[in-house]
C-alpha cells in the first residue's frame, strides 16, 4: 500500500485535533477508534475481511505501513478469526502517541511543548497545513449535506467519528443536531466500518458477549455491524508496546 494516501487512523486523528488548543477531542474513546480504524484500513487494503462479527486475515502480506503491519501480524498470530469487540477492547499502549509522532514526522502537525499547572510537561499538536484538515472535514460535510452515498473510506471515517463521539466536536450545539444525526446514519454505507464502529461503541458501553439492543430475538444480527449473541467471552489480544513516549500524549 503506497504512502501517497493518508490512512484512516491518521484522518481520524486529524479530525479529532482541536486547531485552537492543540489537544485531541474524546481522548479515551479515540484510542479505541484508532484501533478500529486500523482494522478498516487493513480491510480496504484487502488484508482482512469480516467473518460474521469476527475479523479474519485473508492476505498476510505486509502493507508497507509499519503500524498497520504490526496489527496485521498480531491478527495473523491469533490463528483464528478474532471478535472485533475483543480486538478493539484489548490494551494498547501508546497508539495515539504513535500516530501523533508519525504525523509530526510527516510534517502534518508540529509539536508545541508546554506545562500543565506550571509544573507538568505537556505537548500540544498544531496542524501545520490546515488544508489537509479542511479536505478531510469537507468529505464528511459533503456526505452529510448532499445525502449522496459516500465512498467506503469516507463512510467508514464517518462511522468511526460517530462511534468515538466526535459528532459533538465537529457539529456542536443545537444547530449541529441534524448534522450529528446524519453523521450517525452514514454508518450504514460501509459494512466493515459499521462492524468496527459498533464494536467501538460496545466496548465503551461494557458490552462483550452480550447481544446489543436491537438484535432480533432469534439471535441474528438486525443491522449493519450487528453480531451473533450467546458466545462466551474470550481473552483480548494484546497490542504491541511502541516504546517509551518521547512526549506526553495530547489530551
Amino acid at each position: 500500500m503506497g504512502r501517497s494516501r493518508r490512512t484512516l487512523p491518521e484522518e481520524l486523528l486529524m479530525l479529532a485535533l482541536d486547531p485552537a488548543t492543540g489537544t485531541t477531542a474524546q481522548p479515551q474513546s479515540l484510542d479505541l477508534g484508532l484501533a478500529g480504524a486500523q482494522l478498516v484500513e487493513l480491510a480496504l487494503a484487502g488484508r482482512i475481511a469480516p467473518d460474521g462479527d469476527r475479523i479474519a486475515v485473508v492476505v498476510p502480506r505486509p502493507t508497507g505501513d509499519p503500524t498497520l503491519d504490526c496489527a496485521l501480524e498480531l491478527l495473523r498470530r491469533r490463528g483464528a478469526p478474532v471478535r472485533a469487540v475483543h480486538w478493539i477492547g484489548g490494551p494498547r499502549l501508546g497508539l495515539r502517541q504513535t500516530y501523533l509522532s508519525h504525523l509530526e514526522r510527516c510534517g502534518m502537525v508540529a509539536a508545541v511543548p508546554g506545562q500543565m499547572c506550571g509544573v507538568l510537561p505537556t505537548t500540544r499538536y498544531q496542524a501545520t497545513d490546515t488544508t489537509i484538515s479542511r479536505e478531510i472535514r469537507g468529505r464528511l460535510d459533503s456526505a452529510i449535506r448532499t445525502g449522496v452515498p459516500p465512498d467506503p473510506r469516507t463512510a467508514a471515517l464517518a462511522a468511526l467519528a460517530h462511534a468515538v463521539g466526535l459528532g459533538k466536536h465537529l457539529y456542536p450545539g443545537n444547530e449541529g443536531r441534524s448534522s450529528r444525526s446524519r453523521l450517525r446514519d452514514l454508518i450504514r454505507h460501509d459494512p466493515m466500518g459499521g462492524l468496527v464502529a459498533h464494536a467501538v461503541m460496545d466496548v465503551q458501553n461494557g458490552v462483550g458477549a452480550q447481544p446489543r439492543r436491537g438484535q432480533a430475538s432469534g439471535g441474528r444480527p438486525s443491522g449493519p455491524g450487528a453480531r451473533a449473541a450467546g458466545e462466551p467471552a474470550r481473552g483480548v489480544p494484546m497490542q504491541p508496546h511502541h516504546g517509551t513516549m518521547a512526549r506526553a500524549a495530547a489530551h
